[in-house]
């Protein structure tokens, strides 16, 4: 075999090792994106259920249901920091509200953003029964100044179970930055307790002493 044809050999061998080498690296990426991936979710679970598990030993025992909101909003607050919150509670046809004990309303901004919550804005919201965005709960007829609407960031979070709802949880910060979708899937992830927990208390007022 003369030099030439050995050279070309060599050269076309190099060049499917080259082509086989990428290949492979291009597997492993996408095997440890993947894996990367999958502990970040694995993560996000935990984090979950550790809020689950934290609502849950706090508010065990508990039968006055201001003390329940008020422990719940604190766990609230902690997995959302600085944020405030506000319990809208279907009490007969009616949503009553209920401000945690600490909710801040210093600013005149936050004044008017609760101001914005109309009865009629509070019962569809209640009859939308799923989580709504800042963004979401325009369409339902919240009304906002741009000023305001660009400094705040909100959620409600439906509170109910089998399909039936007892009110919704209103959760607000003076922030630009977005409350995260992960943060709350955690607090829906306990919204069904909390409600047997708010009827449990409903009926402990309600039973003969």
């Amino acid at each position: 075999m003369n030099i030439s044809k050995r050279n070309k050999r060599v050269r076309k061998l190099v060049k499917t090792l080259n082509k086989e080498r990428k290949r492979q690296a291009k597997k492993i990426d996408i095997l440890c994106n993947d894996f990367v991936e999958a502990q970040r979710n694995f993560i996000k679970r935990l984090e979950t259920i550790a809020f689950a598990a934290d609502f849950y030993e706090t508010i065990i025992g508990t039968t006055e249901l201001s003390s329940l909101l008020n422990k719940t909003g604190k766990i609230i607050q902690t997995r959302i920091p600085d944020s405030n919150v506000v319990f809208f509670i279907k009490t007969g046809q009616l949503l009553e509200s209920h401000l945690l004990e600490n909710t801040n309303q210093d600013t005149d901004r936050q004044n008017n953003f609760l101001d914005s919550f109309t009865p009629e804005v509070i019962d569809n919201i209640n009859k939308a029964n799923k989580i709504c965005t800042l963004q979401e709960l325009l369409p339902l007829g919240l009304h906002l100044n741009p000023q305001i609407l660009a400094r705040l960031s909100a959620a409600t979070v439906p509170l109910g179970q089998n399909g039936q709802t007892a009110g919704f949880v209103l959760i607000y910060l003076p922030s630009q930055e977005e409350i995260s979708l992960q943060q709350i899937n955690s607090i829906a992830a306990v919204t069904s307790g909390l409600s047997q927990a708010i009827q449990s208390c409903k009926a402990h007022l309600n039973s003969p002493k």
